[in-house]
């Protein structure tokens, strides 16, 4: 039984009646007086260089207000990481892959703009393309940016211990390539947002981000505006998974149309354009080479992984280092060699996908380890439970385990999915697997270099007493963060939820760097729990002095105060409160003192109660170079068993069970915590069977909508066991950690090796189609 009042317990979400009710406002139902519409004008081709641009026809067309292109935007480069800002708002010189944006256009409706886009005439003289990354790093291949030679966006070289010499003492040694291909987010809400300037000119972006505050400084420095006179406030968003986190075109184009034309200006991405910005997950080749002792101990792992970046750089410096920082753990491995190549292609730019980075590395791993354990005659669950590491080890980049679950994790979906039962017993067809994932609680170092926080946090109380305020710039998108945060708010000043109310998503409000790493529960609930703890402080402070009972011989619990030592007479107090409130139907009538009439007594002594807080983690990491990349306050861990039936006739395979277990180190709202492991496992379940974005031999993307781009629906997703862990995470607030990102990680290794298990097949190669699957059937002569 949770010792708790609010949290670790399955209070509704904040936000389900509006949502629920269908009052919530996304960004597609929202206008402005005198609102204008933006398109924009985008490349047809993969690489070619632009000759002229012709805008006459397009201003002229009725109801056009502006054209802009590079003349008017600039040339200011930017993007996420500033050791890699390859990117300008249009492009001036060349277009580097189909979709790339070249002119914008605002009219007094989205028909006038779109026809007016249709109407500017670009002259290219056509250049080779590199739409693969062998073409791209070819001998004498084209060159998408001349500052960086041979097509490489970032390169990793690392390692830790001495893989060559520690192979050497290998009893067996396994290598194998995994090959993963690029998947889009397929959020339910394209990015869309609302650019407005007043007449002081400043600037307002209503913008359906996951990181109001990257996107404020991105166009600070691209608009040339002092930071403090740009605003980003975010609405509902309908997801984002990655590729909501730092700024887009349309954001830029519709802030520049509105100084230019004085008026609000609305751009939402269609779903073909979605596709063609991308910034999703990478495609990856990993080369993995595994050395262990006969009785399974790990000794080492050399890895080598190329990206398919596409033409800019966006998370991608991050992304190449996460595909190797990430094996560290949760195994015991002494030895670890990295290399790592980014490569830019003529193709939409990837970015930062959920579990950026880290998940087709952990699925050719984690395949491997199950290989390695049938050839050493070991049940792949024993390897693992081997190998674990424990709280308070630290891996050998760096990584220090302050807490970790993962033994208990890998025990509970072992016990839960009766494996002991299944494993090498199912009929033929029938497969059961498992796989552990292992993921950082928010990035250790912010996308800049900068001692900033890396969150605050206001918590105000209503100055007529009872009402709980929780002001943050965090960004919530889906997955529960203001929920999360009030509860930790409620728990930590004492008072029921229904009394707090949470307003998020402003970058007025503070600092907060985001909804990306799986960050905003470890940090931002740090802040908010700081900020609560003050003002209950005070709030108590006011009651010593007035009651002449010391402090710390009070506290609140479930909205009253509590006398530690004894009845206090504190009639005066709600006398008090009686007469201010002559005439009113809801006079306190408790037998203790609430929570009500002592924040009103608070504010009479004090004024206006605030508290505020905020959070930056310490310092992390090693000193190699990369060192940041993959450091984190606390890590999040998880196993998963898949139950898988394939048809040995067609290939095509069925899920039938998933168990899953996730260590959060305390879950704040449990329904939220299963619904967001749930969430990772449908994530993961489409990337393992249906999702790739396919592109012709012109670089464009061929199924670029939701029919053609194949997800999960209900109708696939299985029965799934969810099991909450709770490690007790010493540096996240009440022990809480992640588990939005980490609980992608299993899933896709836990269906290969079932996969394996049904079929005698190891396929490294995604997704694990009927086709592709069947091949492989045809070709090893296994039938029905």
């Amino acid at each position: 039984m949770s010792d708790h009042r609010v949290i670790n317990s399955r209070l509704p979400r904040l936000d389900a009646p509006v949502k629920a009710t269908g009052r919530a406002v996304f960004i597609d139902d929202m206008s402005f007086p005198n609102m204008l519409h933006a398109a924009m004008l985008q490349s047809p081709l993969p690489h070619a260089r632009i000759l002229k641009i012709d805008t006459s026809r397009a201003e002229r067309l009725p109801g056009v207000k502006a054209v802009i292109t590079s003349k008017d935007a600039g040339l200011v480069r930017y993007g996420v990481s500033p050791a890699r800002y390859d990117e300008t708002v249009f492009c001036h010189d060349r277009v580097r892959y189909v979709g790339d944006e070249i002119a914008a256009v605002a009219a007094v409706d989205k028909e006038t703009a779109e026809e007016a886009v249709g109407l500017i005439k670009v002259d290219f003289e056509e250049l080779p393309a590199v739409l693969t990354i062998e073409e791209a790093m070819a001998e004498g291949a084209p060159q998408l940016h001349a500052e960086y030679p041979r097509n490489l966006s970032a390169e990793v070289h690392q390692e830790f211990g001495n893989v060559a010499e520690a192979l050497k003492t290998c009893d067996l040694t396994k290598t194998t390539t995994f090959k993963n291909k690029r998947q889009d987010g397929a959020f339910l809400e394209p990015p869309g947002c609302i650019a407005v300037f007043d007449l002081d000119g400043r600037l307002t972006l209503h913008s359906s981000t996951q990181s109001p505050h990257y996107v404020q400084r991105t166009l600070a420095m691209v608009l040339g505006l002092p930071v403090g006179k740009v605003r980003v406030v975010k609405p509902y968003v309908g997801g984002g998974f990655g590729i909501k986190a730092a700024v887009n075109t349309g954001e830029l184009t519709a802030c520049l149309l509105a100084r230019k034309t004085g008026k609000p200006v609305k751009f939402i991405y269609s779903r073909e354009q979605v596709f063609m910005l991308c910034r999703a997950r990478h495609q990856f080749v990993h080369r993995m080479t595994t050395g262990v002792k006969k009785d399974g101990t790990l000794l080492a792992l050399q890895h080598e992984c190329y990206l398919d970046g596409g033409a800019y750089s966006s998370f991608g410096i991050a992304t190449v280092y996460y595909a190797g920082s990430l094996l560290g753990g949760p195994y015991k491995l002494p030895n670890m060699k990295y290399d790592g190549w980014r490569v830019y292609t003529n193709k939409p730019t990837c970015g930062a996908q959920r579990g950026h980075g880290g998940v087709a590395a952990r699925a050719a791993w984690e395949q491997q380890l199950d290989t390695i354990a049938e050839e050493l005659g070991i049940d792949p669950i024993e390897l693992r439970l081997k190998n674990m590491m424990q709280a308070g080890d630290v891996t050998c980049n760096d990584l220090n385990m302050s807490s970790l679950g993962m033994k208990e994790c890998i025990e509970a979906v072992r016990n839960a999915s009766g494996w002991a039962s299944k494993k090498g017993k199912l009929p033929r067809g029938k497969g059961i697997g498992m796989a552990c994932g292992f993921f950082v609680s928010g990035a250790g170092y912010p996308i800049y270099r900068s001692d900033t926080y890396h969150c605050t946090a206001t918590v105000k109380l209503a100055e007529d007493g009872g009402a709980v305020q929780v002001y943050s710039a965090s960004a919530e998108i889906g997955q529960g963060s203001d929920t999360a945060f009030g509860m930790i708010a409620a728990e930590a000043l004492g008072v029921p939820l229904d009394c707090v109310r949470v307003i998020s998503g402003d970058t007025d409000f503070g600092v907060d760097l985001g909804a990306y790493s799986s960050r905003q529960t470890l940090m931002t609930g740090h802040a908010v729990k700081e900020a609560a703890e003050e003002v209950k402080r005070q709030v108590l402070e006011a009651l010593a002095d007035e009651l002449k009972v010391p402090a710390a011989d009070m506290d609140i619990k479930e909205g009253r105060i509590v006398f530690k030592n004894g009845l206090v007479d504190y009639s005066g107090i709600r006398s008090r409160y009686i007469k201010e409130h002559r005439g009113w139907s809801d006079s306190p009538q408790e037998d203790a003192l609430t929570f009500r009439e002592a924040s009103r007594i608070a504010y009479l002594a004090k004024g206006t109660i605030v508290g505020t807080g905020k959070y930056k983690p310490p310092a992390l990491g090693g000193t190699f170079k990369g060192a940041a990349v993959g450091t984190s306050p606390a890590y999040g861990c998880s196993a998963q068993v898949a139950e898988v039936e394939v048809d040995l006739e067609t290939g095509k395979i069925v899920i039938e069970k998933m168990t899953d277990a996730h260590d959060c180190g305390r879950a704040i709202n449990r329904t939220s915590v299963e619904g967001q492991m749930e969430g990772s496992l449908a994530m993961g379940m489409g990337e393992a069977l249906f999702e790739e974005v396919k592109f012709d031999d012109r670089g464009r993307v061929i199924n670029c909508d939701l029919a053609e781009y194949k997800l999960v629906t209900a109708l696939d997703m299985p029965p799934v066991e969810t099991i909450i862990v709770e490690s007790d995470e010493p540096n996240g607030p009440f022990g809480a950690k992640e588990v939005g990102e980490g609980a992608i990680m299993p899933t896709i290794p836990a269906i290969l090796n079932a996969v394996y298990d049904a079929t005698g097949l190891r396929i490294h190669e995604l997704p694990l189609t009927s086709e592709r699957v069947h091949a492989a059937l045809k070709a090893r002569g296994i039938k029905q």
